[in-house]
């Protein structure tokens, strides 16, 4: 007999190679696996630090407007975003945070087969929506826990890459690269190719990380997030910044109405109050030397970092630390682990309350020894 069941959905031939997945595993699977909430949740970068309380309020006042769409335009984000940088809010794209323009930009200028150059280790999501559209992925290894920029321009020039990926401040291993020493590699990016230079950590890194590039420069887009150091992470506010041209391009492919009306009125309002941001800073300041202090009295050593977050050695490898965040995570500690070396000798925690961090001092003990009893 005929089957009555109707056909499926006719997938593109790349759609179909396609795994059904996604690049994390989010603390809130991990919690319904487990059967309870973490003590400290302090695995996925996120600001515990929260958004400034005027931010809070003015998404408090929009959720009563709520009913209406946001402005597609983000006309009041951009226009203040530029005054912010000083550049024309033609140089700005608001989006549903850098995932999302990551997203866009590669719709815009990766079509199958297109070569694209990243680090092995360096942000999954990037990753993730190159695939989507059929790039072909070229990874190149860390150097010294930083991403190496002359390599990878290096290898954009040998395969043809219309993308070249550099995080700066780096995720996951928290480094950063002087920004003179990234304004210098410019003139060595190949015609046809464009540098996406993440800086979704910027805030909390040394003045000197952060290039000097004229906004004009066709060669460089830059990505920013009010995820990070102004701690709205679940509000999903990020822009990029780049010549009126590249920006223009995007309005021809962007999700119009994607951006929550809520989550404009927030982040309009936590850009507005830099007095808070720069407690913020501070505060992440102060636990990265909690961070190092308690990596320390375990004989751990911390990783060097200009982010929200700190990558611990472990000292023995992969093993060790993912049995590490295995008993951890067990214990009611939700952190990482870099997935690729070097980074893979690592745990990541990120930067948290005192609670958050009293927690963490009090189980890593024993959390370690098991590690190393399991690991032998």
């Amino acid at each position: 007999m005929p089957s009555s069941i109707a056909p499926g959905p006719r997938l593109t031939r790349l759609a179909q190679t396609l795994p059904a997945t996604v690049p994390f595993v989010g603390p809130e699977a991990q919690e319904r696996a487990m059967g309870h909430p973490f003590t400290a949740r302090l695995g996925a970068n996120e600001n515990v630090f929260g958004p400034s309380p005027k931010a809070i309020a003015a998404m408090e006042k929009a959720a009563s407007e709520i009913w209406m769409y946001g402005d597609p335009e983000s006309h009041d984000l951009r226009h203040a975003l530029a005054a912010h940088h000083g550049v024309k809010p033609e140089n700005i794209m608001v989006g549903e945070g850098i995932d999302g323009l990551l997203g866009y930009l590669a719709r815009l200028t990766v079509e199958e087969g297109d070569s694209v150059v990243t680090s092995e280790g360096a942000y999954p999501t990037f990753n993730y929506h190159v695939a989507g559209f059929g790039g072909t992925l070229v990874k190149l290894p860390y150097h010294d826990d930083r991403e190496d920029l002359p390599a990878l321009l290096d290898k954009a020039a040998e395969t043809g890459a219309k993308l070249v990926y550099f995080a700066n401040p780096d995720n996951p291993m928290a480094s950063y690269t002087p920004g003179a020493d990234i304004t210098v590699q410019l003139d060595r990016i190949p015609d046809g190719t464009l540098l996406a230079l993440d800086e979704a950590y910027v805030e909390f890194a040394p003045a000197e990380a952060v290039p000097e590039i004229d906004i004009n420069d066709p060669r460089v887009i830059r990505f920013r997030t009010f995820s990070k150091a102004y701690g709205m992470a679940g509000a999903r506010v990020g822009y990029a910044l780049a010549a009126e041209p590249l920006i223009t391009a995007f309005h021809k492919i962007r999700n119009h109405f994607g951006m929550n009306r809520a989550a404009q009125a927030g982040a309009l309002a936590a850009l507005a109050d830099q007095p808070y941001l720069a407690q913020t800073i501070a505060d992440v300041a102060h636990a990265r030397e909690e961070i190092t202090r308690i990596a320390a009295a375990n004989g751990l050593k911390a990783l060097p970092s200009a982010t929200n977050f700190v990558a611990i050695d472990c000292g023995a490898g992969a093993e060790l630390a993912g049995q590490l965040l295995k008993e951890l995570v067990a214990r009611g500690i939700f952190v990482r682990m870099p997935f690729a070396a070097p980074g893979n000798r690592c745990i990541r925690l990120s930067c948290g309350r005192p609670r958050d961090l009293a927690a963490f001092e009090a189980a890593l003990p024993e959390a370690l020894a098991a590690a190393r009893d399991a690991v032998g």
